[in-house]
């Protein structure tokens, strides 16, 4: 059997030695380090909010509400980012465990607001605190104007980003035989 592998066959070592270099090492990538850092950030979370019952993902939800209660599952969803029906479950979860409660809109019945219980509102003073502890063994070798350069530049990558995405050229092409 044949190999186009370069290392086994001389003349696809041939064609890979004119093929330009294609690499990007973890160490340079910024979405790699983002994503290893967010990784390492939630396992650490976890580890904090875990004995209350609260799961990383229903700790964005949580979150949300203690900004801004009475949001509506569309709402709630455009805030976290997630589809509406991943929304319903992890509202349907923290109602289960007493932490929300469903209220139809008077007005318009098909909107559904979330409000927390007082069991939900409570876990705010529980969890924060361990929250800020997470993020302070995160940055703790980072001086006050270090954090806040940080924090600007990600929300730059996060402007980018979203400009990138909506922009007609961020569709792929397609040629005009497909």
């Amino acid at each position: 059997m044949k190999t186009n592998a370069p290392g086994r066959n001389p003349r696809a070592r041939k064609i890979a030695a004119k093929e330009p270099m294609v690499d990007l090492p973890f160490g340079e990538s910024v979405g790699y380090q983002i994503r290893a850092t967010h990784r390492l950030l939630q396992r650490y979370l976890q580890m904090k909010i875990e004995p209350y019952g609260v799961t990383p993902g229903i700790w964005y939800f949580l979150r949300a509400l203690w900004t801004e209660d009475g949001l509506t599952q569309k709402e709630l969803s455009d805030r976290i980012g997630t589809s509406e029906p991943t929304t319903l479950i992890a509202i349907k979860y923290m109602s289960a465990h007493g932490l929300v409660s469903r209220v139809r809109n008077k007005t318009d019945r098909r909107k559904l607001h979330v409000w927390l219980t007082p069991k939900g509102m409570a876990l705010k003073n529980e969890l924060i605190p361990l929250a800020r502890q997470v993020v302070g063994v995160a940055a703790e070798t980072l001086s006050a104007t270090e954090v806040r350069r940080l924090l600007k530049s990600l929300g730059e990558i996060q402007k980018n980003l979203s400009a990138a995405i909506n922009t007609p050229e961020a569709s792929p092409r397609r040629s005009a035989g497909e």
